[in-house]
């Protein structure tokens, strides 16, 4: 069924949400507080970033790069969350659907390929460091991160167009938050293993391949790393990785469960967790994950804020240090 056989303005209803008001005011209060929090340390890390000289590195480009793409990823979902929370009537249009789905998983898949751009990043530092300023400039930077947008989306709007031209069921209860794929998919009224396998080869390209890059370039730095004789030297290499590799290990252990699974394992009440640890766990514990681990963001981070805090206080405005030596640590 083609796009033009769906009414734009057919609603779906989510289906979630508590019903009684006072879980509701928690909820509402409790979603409120995380997504301040997850808004505060990304905006934090980006100012940080953007504001310190010696964090004008290639791996830090990149860190700022993947927390802005945590704030728009969150904003996707979260505002719309908190106004269906205290609504009556929770409904969204099947265009509003729509450009929900494709924007949180345009966003979703350009975090797993910004992953394994910063995946890349380490590999070069680590396995070909004299090498590494010629190689990760400021350009090549920019470009690994607009391709992965790129990418992302390109994947996003191939599914979305092809799950909105399936047929829908009267009955339009979204057991769910907000608008994802598989509790959508459980709307279409043609069941089809072409379907299922469309929807799983989408989510496997934009998934399982840069994990595959990333898991490539880590044993490249595995076996990079076994290769130096000091102890120090090697917990410094491995330091330098740590905080990437937790991050890894907790989006896409969050992404391979919702997304690469047959729709006969699907469990509306498993998903619903879920989808609250990936909109805004993850969003949350990245920055502190990248702040608690790293004393140079850590520096940082203070900085700016002891800045911010002169400023306002008594109009000073602080000088700001310069390093011309990039740093790998982690």
């Amino acid at each position: 069924m083609a796009w033009q056989n769906h009414s734009l303005l057919m609603e779906f209803v989510f289906l979630a949400y508590p019903s009684h008001p006072e879980v509701r005011t928690l909820v509402f209060l409790g979603i409120s507080l995380v997504y301040a929090l997850v808004i505060t340390g990304n905006v934090l890390i980006v100012l940080a970033i953007q504001r310190e000289a010696r964090l004008h590195t290639p791996m830090y480009y990149l860190l700022g790069s993947l927390s802005g793409e945590e704030v728009c990823y969150t904003a996707v979902v979260v505002p719309h969350m908190l106004a269906n929370t205290l609504k009556t009537q929770k409904t969204i249009t099947l265009l509003g659907c729509a450009t929900q789905m494709a924007f949180l998983i345009g966003l979703g898949s350009s975090d797993c390929f910004l992953l394994a751009t910063m995946a890349y990043d380490r590999y070069v530092a680590i396995c070909h460091p004299l090498q590494y300023p010629l190689i990760m400039t400021l350009t090549l930077c920019v470009r690994l991160v607009l391709a992965s947008i790129i990418i992302g989306f390109f994947l996003s709007v191939q599914l979305v167009a092809f799950i909105f031209s399936l047929p829908f069921c009267q009955v339009r209860g979204i057991k769910h938050f907000f608008c994802d794929a598989p509790p959508v998919m459980q709307l279409v009224c043609t069941k089809s293993h072409i379907h299922e396998y469309s929807v799983l080869v989408a989510a496997t390209l934009a998934i399982a391949v840069p994990f595959f890059l990333i898991t490539t370039s880590y044993a490249f730095i595995v076996s990079a790393v076994l290769r130096i004789h000091s102890s120090a030297g090697r917990s410094r290499a491995f330091s330098t990785c740590s905080s990437h590799l937790t991050v890894v290990l907790l989006q896409y252990g969050c992404c391979a469960f919702m997304y690469l699974r047959p729709s006969s394992n699907y469990s509306p009440r498993k998903d619903q967790l879920l989808s609250l640890v990936y909109t805004l766990g993850t969003p949350l514990l990245n920055p502190l994950i990248y702040t608690m681990r790293n004393k140079e963001m850590k520096g940082a981070l203070k900085r700016v804020l002891t800045r911010n805090v002169l400023t306002q206080t008594n109009g000073i405005k602080p000088k700001t240090q310069i390093s011309l030596q990039p740093s790998i640590a982690n």
